[in-house]
């Protein structure tokens, strides 16, 4: 099992659920972050003042996944997500040691 946390535009989430449910993923966290990558935020004009934006909202996506759909997952959100444009985002596959079902006791693969 691995968990995926992705990163990205908000404008781009909606693209991003359609392909996940296109391809089976149903089960999903959603969390509005702010935060910056290498490119440090941009600078704005607001009533003639420059000032500087160095944080920038995103969604982050976490999900819990069987080994053998990670590169499917992983590429959906990559082909909904991308622009092309700095600030895109990331995405991240860690390992799961256990999943627990609450409600049933279920345990491993078949809690997801």
């Amino acid at each position: 099992m691995k968990k995926i946390e992705a990163v990205f535009r908000p404008e781009r989430l909606d693209l991003v659920k359609q392909r996940l449910e296109a391809i089976g993923i149903r089960g999903m966290t959603l969390t509005q972050v702010m935060g910056c990558g290498r490119q440090k935020g941009e600078t704005g004009v607001y009533r003639g003042q420059e000032y500087a934006i160095t944080l920038r909202t995103k969604v982050k996506l976490e999900l819990a996944v069987a080994d053998g759909e990670v590169e499917s997952v992983v590429q959906a959100i990559i082909e909904a997500a991308r622009t092309g444009n700095v600030g895109d985002g990331k995405i991240f596959v860690l390992p799961i040691e256990e999943a627990v079902r609450i409600r049933t006791g279920e345990r491993g693969a078949i809690a997801l």
